[in-house]
């Protein structure tokens, strides 16, 4: 374990084997997390509430500028470091456990880890998520999750800028 509940990914999968009794059902989501807000916090503790534990994937720097490329007049992404976005996750009430993974997809910690159920916000679709037949491979759930707070970093940094 590196930093208070902050992980690698393997020794993630060897904790959760050694005592599925503590960690599951298993809830896992995935992102980048850049600029933490109140949506995020409310959709963790939405998706904790939905099994025993919550591991959250939090999107390497290098993936976040893959999947977010630089935007005319905006600062690059990400804006916090991952170690950073990954230890203040930790530190959430509803968050059991994190690590950074370096895809832009989480299929691999997927595979891995076998999460009961699957986690999005419901901005996306099911049908469109590219994680969505890894899960269904192995009989997991996929949940969305209601937006409640319709806020994201690229509208606080355009805020900012006074976009």
């Amino acid at each position: 374990m590196l930093a208070q509940g902050l992980y690698s990914l393997n020794d993630l999968q060897q904790l959760i084997e050694g005592d599925g009794d503590r960690w599951r059902p298993l809830v896992f989501t995935n992102g980048c997390f850049d600029l933490l807000h109140c949506g995020h916090v409310r959709y963790l503790q939405a998706a904790k509430a939905l099994g025993r534990s919550l591991i959250v994937g939090v999107n390497s720097d290098r993936s976040v500028a893959a999947l977010k490329p630089p935007a005319p007049g905006q600062p690059p992404r990400p804006i916090i470091p991952d170690i950073e976005r990954a230890e203040v996750l930790a530190a959430l009430k509803p968050v059991d456990g994190v690590f950074i993974f370096p895809e832009t997809t989480a299929m691999a910690a997927i595979n891995l880890l076998r999460p009961d159920i699957y986690v999005k916000g419901g901005d996306y679709c099911p049908d469109t998520l590219p994680e969505a037949p890894t899960v269904r491979a192995y009989g997991g759930e996929i949940h969305l999750i209601e937006i409640e707070v319709p806020q994201s970093t690229t509208h606080i940094v355009r805020r900012i800028l006074g976009e």
